[in-house]
């Protein structure tokens, strides 16, 4: 099994391109099973989520195909096309290895009036239930069955309605169920209190672009008019915010200074705002963002919320940096009741945290020190990473499959700005 290996202490410098996202990508894979017609996605990560979605797609009967990347472009081109379903069941062996497998519920049920889904797997981090999903696919006309394990929805007559949902609480994967289900229905449908991240908008946006009709994007208020059909299109993945919010709080941890290259400010306010409180400067340009150290990093208090609030998604990487700012800093996570499981690993390398319920109180320490420490999910793993690339000696992440899921490129990214950082296999 791989682990990521680091020497710590360097001061990281340079440019980092940032990807594609992933959360973005995961929304707008299912996209082509809504038309027959070709979808190609440019800008595509090169990441074992995406990977697995496309594994998924196939097994639906949907063709795959990835080309090299462009002169210019950074990720991938992958070109779907789904002229023909040839299954509406989407396995549990599927849908077990990647949360995100349940989004091709919306679309199977509104292209072919039927869809069997898995309940899904995915990151440990708590219990994320897909009830809202489903609750919306009701309000739209959908008749829901729960069996053995498996969701069922179905369209009585073929296809389904739509209505009108209030998302009782903001749901990003419900909204684009809900979205991608609605495009294609016989009437009106509104979801109120919907979840506004940039991926929303991105999936929108491809939506749009493939003859969807709706209006309120990007705000909690959308309403689709469905229509009889949609074309395929060529569209680009927006840049991944987590990933830049990740890399800049590098530059932070290790006193560095780092160009993020094709990072949109308006996509990640809420991040950037805590990087400048914690005393980084912060510069815009036309290619992207750079984040700098300057002078000792400080405490700050963070409560993670939906969009445009700051990103559950960053609060791990946040709690790495701020172990080394000079005072106690207060996180609260109120996304998911089980994100703070790397905390043990950081106190396995010096960090001083104290956790009562959802809420963490990090107590600036003078260093971190290297050990072995073992990755838990996704962005727990960039936590680890971030405290080994700060830490007095070498540190193994252990588990680095998660990292890998939400990462693209890792060590040779960090590598480029002046880490020393290498992927070690024991077998």
């Amino acid at each position: 099994m791989d682990s990521i290996w680091i020497k710590g202490g360097a001061t990281l410098k340079g440019e980092i391109p940032i990807s594609g996202a992933k959360n973005a990508a995961l929304a707008l894979m299912p996209c082509a099973l809504l038309t027959g017609e070709k979808l190609t996605l440019k800008n595509l990560p090169r990441l074992a989520d995406v990977d697995t979605f496309a594994h998924l797609l196939n097994q639906l009967g949907v063709s795959t195909h990835v080309a090299g990347v462009k002169k210019g472009e950074i990720g991938r081109r992958m070109t779907l096309q789904a002229d023909e379903i040839v299954s509406t069941t989407a396995p549990y062996d599927m849908v077990r290895k990647m949360r995100a497998s349940v989004l091709v519920l919306g679309p199977m049920l509104a292209r072919m009036g039927e869809a069997t889904v898995s309940l899904p797997g995915g990151c440990a981090i708590g219990d994320r239930p897909i009830d809202l999903h489903l609750k919306a696919l009701e309000c739209m006309g959908a008749e829901i069955e729960l069996t053995a394990g498996y969701v069922k929805a179905s369209a009585p007559k073929g296809r389904i309605p739509g209505g009108d949902f209030s998302f009782p609480v903001v749901s990003v994967g419900a909204t684009e169920n809900a979205v991608m289900a609605a495009v294609l229905a016989k009437g009106r449908t509104q979801l109120f209190n919907a979840a506004r991240e940039p991926e929303i908008v991105d999936l929108c946006n491809l939506l749009v672009a493939m003859g969807a009709k709706i209006k309120g994007v990007g705000s909690s208020h959308l309403t689709i008019d469905g229509v009889e059909g949609l074309n395929g299109c060529e569209y680009e993945v927006m840049p991944d915010r987590i990933e830049a919010g990740s890399y800049a709080c590098a530059a932070g941890i290790t006193g560095g200074s780092i160009n993020l290259i094709g990072a949109r400010p308006e996509d990640m306010q809420a991040t950037l705002n805590a990087l400048a409180q914690c005393g980084l400067m912060v510069e815009f340009h036309n290619r992207g963002i750079k984040v700098s150290a300057d002078g000792a990093l400080k405490p700050l208090a963070l409560s993670t919320s939906p969009f445009p609030g700051f990103a559950t998604d960053m609060q791990a990487q946040f709690m790495a940096m701020l172990c080394l700012a000079q005072g106690d800093s207060f996180l609260e996570e109120t996304i998911f009741e089980n994100r703070y499981m790397h905390v043990p690993e950081l106190r396995r390398m010096g960090a001083d945290i104290d956790i009562h319920g959802r809420s963490a109180i990090v107590h600036g320490v003078e260093k971190l020190t290297g050990a072995s420490v073992m990755a838990t999910d996704l962005r727990a793993s960039m936590s680890l990473v971030l405290a080994g690339l700060a830490a007095e000696g070498e540190t193994e992440v252990l588990r680095v499959y998660h990292l890998d899921r939400g990462y693209e490129r890792l060590e040779e990214k960090l590598s480029a700005v002046g880490a020393t950082i290498e992927r070690r296999s024991s077998g």
